[in-house]
This record gives structure tokens, sequence and C-alpha cells, in this order.
């Protein structure tokens, strides 16, 4: 199949775009981050220039496009509201408008964060009420995807692994901090329910197999705060837990507020017969992929 991956040099970009470069033929759309030497083809586009998406479907004839690029710092969103709903909401609806004319499927990746997250076990059908300009915009991408190409498929997501940076995840950062034994906050209070990154690329292709569309929570099974998060990752990489300071979020001078509960239900997604990961099972593929370089491996990519 050839796949045109849009966001290749981001966290689920690359990692999908590697998970299946030996399977399927893929094109990673990088802008800002450029890749050297991928295992795959690589083009450069700024998709929030006027014609760029259409430039890009037009010269590329994909089969298949996994969207995604986004505007993903919470606290630049606030400080850019226009950039923000520029990339995060106009790109997916224009890359829509084009797939459903030539007949190309759409997967087009969300955030949990479009909930307040008041109460938490969200489905898909839940009232949400985004908190942050980055929630808002990307509430406004799903609505302008649907309106645009019905039969896409619409996954919110929650996620980390190994990016091209070492600095995109909260993962990487307990771990980087961490390993150099320097004390670092965890949030008691903001509960997620967050899938290794290689295990939602797999996550993703299963759906895609198997033709789902609509709106999906594509999540792990099971939530936990961001505080035993850190101390999951300290026990199994074998680090002081001691380092990680419990702390509420209202004490972390963020920019955005954050949603404290975003827990999601997952049964819409079970209940298709595609298996999802539980905590321990996708820390242990964290873990062993740290060991087998995985790191190392993604870095060599950076330009």
């Amino acid at each position: 199949m050839r796949i045109l991956v849009t966001g290749a040099s981001g966290l689920l970009g690359l990692n999908f775009c590697l998970a299946f470069a030996d399977l399927h033929q893929i094109i990673g759309v990088t802008n800002s981050n450029m890749l050297r030497d991928a295992p795959f083809q690589t083009v450069t586009s700024d998709l929030s220039s006027p014609g760029s998406v259409r430039r890009l479907i037009f010269d590329h004839h994909p089969q298949l496009v996994v969207h995604c690029a986004a505007m993903a710092n919470v606290d630049t969103c606030e400080k850019q509201p226009e950039q923000a709903m520029r990339i995060n909401a106009e790109v997916p609806g224009e890359l829509a408008a084009v797939c459903i004319k030539r007949n190309i499927k759409l997967v087009h990746i969300s955030t949990d964060a479009v909930f307040d997250g008041l109460r938490g076990d969200y489905s898909e059908e839940d009232e949400t009420n985004p908190l942050s300009i980055y929630a808002a915009s990307k509430l406004a991408g799903e609505k302008a995807v649907m309106n645009n190409h019905p039969q896409a498929l619409i996954a919110r997501v929650n996620f980390y692994g190994f990016s091209l940076t070492g600095t995109r995840s909260l993962a990487e950062f307990f771990l980087n901090r961490l390993s150099s034994r320097q004390p670092v906050n965890g949030f008691v209070d903001v509960m997620f329910c967050p899938m290794y990154v290689i295990d939602l690329a797999k996550v993703l292709m299963e759906m895609i197999d198997k033709d789902l569309s609509g709106l999906y929570h594509v999540v792990s099974t099971e939530h936990l705060s961001k505080y035993s998060f850190g101390i999951a990752i300290a026990k199994k990489f074998g680090f002081d837990p001691r380092l990680i300071q419990p702390i509420s979020v209202m004490e972390s001078g963020l920019t955005a507020k954050r949603s404290p509960r975003l827990d999601l239900n997952v049964e819409k997604l079970l209940g298709e017969k595609i298996n999802l990961p539980d905590q321990a099972q996708g820390m242990e593929r964290f873990y062993l992929d740290y060991q087998a370089g995985l790191p190392d491996t993604i870095n060599k990519f950076a330009v």
C-alpha cells in the first residue's frame, strides 16, 4: 500500500513510518524537522501554506493518508491561537476534502484533551469541553474531517515513546531527568491512559486493515496518574523513584489549563476484536526497545 504520513518527524509519525517501512511504500512528510537517511521516502511541505495539501496529494497519489502533523505544544498554542487553529483545524479539513474527492482513505489523529476531565471514563458519545486552545483546535479539526470526509477514521490518542530529539514525550522527560539523578515533578491529580507509540502504530494499522471509520478512542485499557507513570518508569529502568516529587498540577505554573481526568472508555474499539495493551505490557516493550538501542537509532535520523 502507498501510504502518505504527515508529521513524519514527530513522535507518532516517525515511529509509524519505521514500523511499516518494510511492508508498505511510505512517504513521510516533514516540515521544520527534516530527516536524514530514513528507510522510507521523505518530502518537505508546509501544510499550512495555501495549496500545499492539494499539491502533496496530487504529486504522490497515496492510497492512504495518516495525518499525524499538528501543533502539539499546549502552551505554545495558548500564545499563538490563530496558528494553532490553522494547523490543527483548517489543514485537516482541507486534507479531508482532497482525500474524499480522490477516494483516499484518511486516518486523522486527535487527542484525549477534547474533554474537560471532570469525571473521566469518557466514551466517544460523551460531550466534549476543551479547556485549552490546543484542545479546542484539535476538536475543530475532528469536526472538519467528519464534515468533509465521513468515511475517515478519527483516533483520539495519548502516547509515549522515543522521538527524534529525545525530548518529545513525557516518558523521555522522566527518563532524561531520572538517568541524570535530577529530581522531577509528577502530577498526582492528572489521570491518563498512555499507550506506547509502537503499540499505537500497530493498533492503528489493524484498524486500517479492518477498514474501520468514524471516531474511536485508541488508548491503553488502564489509566494512571502522571506521578504513577513516572514511578513505573523509575522502577522498570532501575532509577530511584524517590527523585519523583508528587505535586498537584495547580502548583506547576503551566500556561494552559490541563484536564484532570482523561481516562477514556475503549469498549467501542474492543468490540472490534482489537487487542489493546495494558500499562505493564506497554512499559515492558518501551524498556526492551530502550535496551535494544532504539533511541540512538531514531536520533541518527536527525539533521
